[in-house]
């Protein structure tokens, strides 16, 4: 009897807590689909051809956002340029040279807290030291540098976790046949776990799309038009800065939906394009 009944009690708890896992992943899946859908159904309608390829002008009252199109792409390349040889070139370092593991903990505990640290705080770090100190001004370049030391630990990680997937026998084999060190991680590490560092890379585009707070102290707002050098050296605001403004400052809500949609079709994009690079590369390996 006791054993009977205490088997019915394990069975009401399992069931319960199934309908609650169950219940739990519903309302997440409903919740996402809710807020995308208001974004897409609010944004799209909104836009345009002339919305995306003009600049704005308060005389005709023409509202465009191609500058700051530009000017996120601008952001993401100066920040990629930098922040892929450092993260990636500090990951071997740490996984292949490195011999003080104390050393090695302190790095990845500073890189994990780095991670957990508000973008505002990023921000107020990239204006007084950037932007004051080193006298770049309120510029897209000092708001791509303060962006590389937001997503180094991404980099960081997603290529350490990758070079310690590659099996040690491929590194014993190249030794074996008489190649150095660094030619091995050159010719046998590297390719072997290529798919972490796109990965990573494309994480980091993501959270470069969406950082908003650290760009305005850096990058500041305006919606200038310049090339890329010139654009490096003078104030922008981002898609995301620009649906800010956009939304806070001027009432353009319909505009700010339209940029919204822009910035979650990207994600999205980006989230599939990882997925997809991924399965690509694991797909290679196994032939």
């Amino acid at each position: 009897m006791a054993e009977n009944h205490i088997k019915t009690k394990r069975k009401v708890f399992i069931g319960i807590m199934n309908t609650l896992m169950i219940l739990s992943a519903l309302f997440t899946c409903a919740l996402v689909l809710f807020l995308a859908g208001y974004v897409l159904i609010q944004g799209l309608p909104n836009i345009t051809w002339e919305l995306l390829s003009t600049s704005p002008s308060y005389l005709s009252g023409r509202i465009g956002i191609l500058p700051d199109i530009l000017n996120t792409v601008y952001l993401i390349l100066a920040s990629l340029v930098i922040v892929i040889p450092l993260g990636a070139g500090a990951a071997v370092y740490l996984t292949e040279y490195a011999q003080n593991k104390r050393l090695v903990s302190a790095i990845e505990y500073a890189a994990e807290t780095l991670s957990g640290i508000p973008s505002i705080i990023y921000g107020l770090v990239g204006m007084l030291f950037f932007c004051q100190f080193l006298n770049l001004q309120t510029s897209l370049l000092a708001g791509a540098l303060t962006l590389v030391i937001m997503n180094l630990p991404t980099i960081l990680r997603t290529t350490q976790e990758s070079l310690k997937t590659v099996p040690q026998s491929y590194r014993e084999g190249a030794f074996g046949l008489g190649a150095g060190k660094w030619r091995v991680i050159r010719t046998v590490v590297l390719p072997g776990c290529i798919d972490g560092i796109v990965t990573g890379c494309i994480l980091s585009i993501g959270r470069i799309l969406g950082e908003s707070a650290a760009l305005l102290f850096t990058a500041g707002f305006a919606h200038a038009m310049n090339g890329f050098w010139d654009g490096l050296g003078s104030a922008g605001a981002s898609l995301t800065v620009a649906l800010y403004v956009y939304a806070k400052e001027q009432g353009e809500f319909g505009t700010a939906f339209a940029i919204a949609a822009i910035l979650m079709i990207l994600t999205l994009f980006l989230n599939l394009l990882a997925a997809f690079v991924g399965r690509l590369f694991q797909k290679r390996r196994s032939l």
